[in-house]
């Protein structure tokens, strides 16, 4: 791994990692897989953009115009070429870029790990949520990127889009006839 990944970023790995662990633990989930897919969830992300091209072909143009969307993807990709099998820390390892799948907490865990470690210097208030509500600090992670995206103009991923709107209280605000707190425009909205 160490050789995969500059050195910066090792120390950034190894912090999702035990943060991953720590966050399984307090919820009563695996930590040791939570911890082997904080360890691996980077190992593609310092690839040239051709070569995760070439492991993670673009399913979406955000994928093609910005390739580094797809290290989670390709690191996946890497891995099942090297023979690893265990699908609760290929999915973790995939969905770290755009937000967890449902049905997987591992990957929650490792979505929120890196999005929430001490180095990043933010979301320290996830982090500590995240030690006694996963959930909850899931929702906070994916509404905190989303929010943070939108308000610097950045295209938002399909799949993040997708983690967002299956959140309850975008779905509880979207049925609502009045709307319980403003939300700014999602881009791929038709």
């Amino acid at each position: 791994m160490r050789l995969m990944v500059r050195p910066r970023r090792y120390e950034h790995v190894l912090r999702v990692a035990d943060l991953a662990a720590q966050i399984a633990r307090a919820n009563g989930l695996d930590d040791m897989r939570a911890y082997a897919a904080g360890i691996l969830h980077d190992i593609a992300r310092d690839l040239p953009d051709a070569e995760l091209l070439r492991l993670a072909p673009p399913e979406c143009e955000i994928d093609a115009a910005h390739p580094l969307a797809l290290h989670g993807r390709a690191a996946r990709v890497l891995l099942e070429r090297w023979g690893y099998q265990d699908r609760v820390v290929l999915d973790a390892v995939e969905d770290h870029t755009t937000g967890p799948r449902g049905g997987n907490p591992v990957s929650a865990c490792v979505y929120i790990a890196d999005v929430s470690e001490p180095g990043r210097g933010v979301n320290h208030d996830i982090r500590e949520l995240a030690l006694c509500d996963l959930g909850a600090a899931l929702e906070r992670a994916i509404v905190s990127k989303v929010t943070y995206l939108q308000g610097r103009g950045i295209q938002v991923h399909p799949r993040t889009l997708q983690a967002y709107h299956a959140l309850p209280c975008v779905a509880q605000a979207a049925a609502s006839p009045v709307p319980l707190r403003p939300q700014p425009p999602l881009p791929f909205e038709s």
